[in-house]
């Protein structure tokens, strides 16, 4: 699916679509599409305001994520311990959402599953063979104990002919005090430099999967919808596809405030993010366009 991007505009003006993202987007916006890590948390604490734009969204948010670690029913528990009380239902993850893809739409394939402990059960519980050798598929998450030996498996069993699917291609997200935490992204470089095999897909923002998951979630549509986000290669990209408008937070180019309680705060000022021509070339050059 093709973008044409359009550059950040300051004034608060209606976007394309008809949502307004100026002063009154928090009363405009009938719906949210919010991102989890460097929007509401980083690691182990939460983002200031995160509390704060839940609740004024109460039933009409869904947090949409790369994260490819955790369920949505361990999520949930987590962010209730950081004071974010999130049901289950309104997290949408990418590695939970590939998945469920591939055992609904390849029912028998064997999988070799990179990923986490909770990712594996939940594979299993969703009808997945998981299998380390002779796959068919190859699901790479993010795997805080990859190898070099994983590593050998993995190329390997590509260069036989599985076909390679990432949970997303983030090479980093957000940590404390500044830090940065490597990403499914990281591996998957590793793996590309490896094998020499490009992944056959991607499942991740800024594809539409997750943005459509949530959409569906909500019954919201595009052209009411907002998303919030810390990215403009994932979050801002991935709104523009959708023709829905996006608001950035962060230090990155275009954020219209260091964190989400800056969105009320300074709302004033917020203005509509869309990514530059230029912007949205750098991402075409680095990310496997998704089928």
């Amino acid at each position: 699916m093709s973008t044409k991007s359009k550059t950040a505009t300051g004034n608060g003006n209606a976007s394309s679509n008809g949502t307004a993202v100026n002063g009154e987007w928090p009363t405009r916006a009938r719906h949210l599409l919010v991102d989890l890590d460097g929007t509401l948390v980083r690691q182990q604490e939460a983002i200031d305001g995160a509390a704060a734009l839940l609740a004024h969204f109460h039933d009409r948010y869904a947090i949409v994520s790369n994260n490819s670690t955790h369920t949505a029913q361990g999520l949930a528990k987590r962010l209730g311990r950081l004071g974010l009380r999130v049901p289950p239902g309104r997290i949408v993850l990418a590695g939970e959402l590939a998945v469920r893809q591939l055992a609904q739409q390849h029912p028998g394939a064997r999988v070799l599953l990179i990923g986490s402990p909770a990712l594996q059960r939940f594979a299993r519980a969703e009808g997945c063979d998981l299998v380390q050798e002779s796959a068919d598929f190859v699901l790479l998450a993010l795997d805080m104990h990859f190898s070099h030996a994983r590593l050998a498996v993995v190329a390997n069993e590509l260069l036989r002919g599985a076909r390679l699917i990432a949970t997303n291609a983030d090479a980093t997200h957000p940590g404390p005090q500044g830090r940065v935490v490597p990403e499914t992204g990281a591996l998957l470089a590793a793996v590309i430099a490896a094998s020499g095999q490009q992944p056959w897909r991607v499942i991740g923002k800024p594809a539409p999967l997750l943005f459509e998951e949530g959409l569906r979630r909500l019954g919201a549509e595009p052209g009411s919808t907002v998303v919030v986000g810390d990215n403009p290669l994932t979050d801002a990209e991935g709104a523009a596809r959708l023709g829905m408008a996006c608001l950035l937070v962060g230090q990155t180019p275009g954020a219209v405030a260091p964190t989400v309680a800056g969105l009320f705060a300074a709302r004033e000022e917020a203005p509509q993010y869309r990514l530059s021509e230029s912007t949205s070339k750098v991402w075409r050059s680095v990310r496997t366009e998704v089928s």
